[in-house]
């Protein structure tokens, strides 16, 4: 009993550390401020990941990441270890959480990828992890879409700093330290979008993944809310733009009064057709 509660005390210590240092970090990240420089995310945005990079599938196929965008799709890359003992799964708890709030299917209109960045992590780990998460969010066809990927130290190394994802293994904890974000790419592996979390809005991650589309997924209001919403990396949240907003209302504005001046032209074409008519 007495080792019972110590191991859930140890596990209660760990969570709060990680929770801990996630805060920590996420609020340096957002504030310019860098408490530890070995860990962390300096955000490359609008640069470009190599398509050429080699992972292994939880399957042990080796794969290009750009085998792996298809059709065009944009994915969610989210970087973990499968021996982390408390962070890395509320990552991917949150994760699953978020996919089944959103009614797009991975596989489908976008691609996740949940790369270890541990070089000792196996593919077999990945297949555990994989078949986990897959039977927790329990929808059809999303076997195909979300990738469980493992790699050489090279590859994770190449990916990591394409990304700009530092981790350093700290020996006093005996576990890696790292923040918990999701990277977006576009179909061109083109770095767009970062969020920071353990938790993540279905709706900003709907929104990320139409802006890293270029808006070709997602319905018209899609393609609208993109435009009128903006990333506000304080909030680490989309919020409405109202320099967008202002330019709608005002292309509104112009076409309404453009079909009343139609309006009030035929109106009088009309009266004056009468008039003739009738002289």
């Amino acid at each position: 009993m007495i080792l019972q509660r110590s191991h859930i005390v140890r596990k209660a210590a760990l969570l709060l550390f990680a929770g801990a240092f996630w805060c920590v970090a996420a609020h340096a990240q957002r504030s310019g401020q860098e408490p530890d420089p070995r860990a962390g995310v300096d955000e490359r945005l609008g640069e470009t990941i190599s398509l050429d990079t080699e992972f292994t599938t939880a399957t042990g196929e080796t794969v290009r990441i750009g085998d792996l965008i298809r059709e065009g799709r944009p994915a969610v890359l989210n970087l973990v270890y499968h021996n982390c003992p408390m962070l890395c799964s509320l990552i991917l708890d949150g994760v699953t959480a978020t996919l089944k709030d959103l009614a797009w299917t991975p596989g489908a209109e976008f691609d996740v990828f949940t790369v270890s960045f541990d070089p000792a992590d196996t593919p077999r780990e990945a297949q555990a992890r994989k078949a986990r998460y897959l039977d927790t969010y329990g929808r059809y066809g999303a076997d195909e879409g979300w990738h469980f990927l493992t790699g050489t130290e090279a590859s994770i190394n190449a990916l990591t700093d394409e990304v700009g994802f530092r981790y350093y293994w700290d020996e006093e904890t005996e576990q890696f330290m790292h923040t918990a974000v999701l990277v977006f790419i576009s179909p061109e592996g083109v770095i767009t979008r970062y969020l920071y979390g353990i938790q993540f809005q279905a709706d900003d991650v709907r929104k990320a993944l139409v802006e890293a589309s270029a808006g070709t997924i997602g319905s018209t209001v899609d393609r609208f809310l993109y435009y009128c919403y903006v990333y506000d990396p304080e909030a680490n949240a989309y919020v409405i733009s109202p320099m967008n907003v202002m330019r709608i209302g005002g292309v509104m504005t112009m076409l309404l009064l453009g079909l009343m001046l139609v309006i009030f032209w035929r109106r009088e074409r009309d009266r004056a057709d009468r008039i003739l008519a009738s002289s």
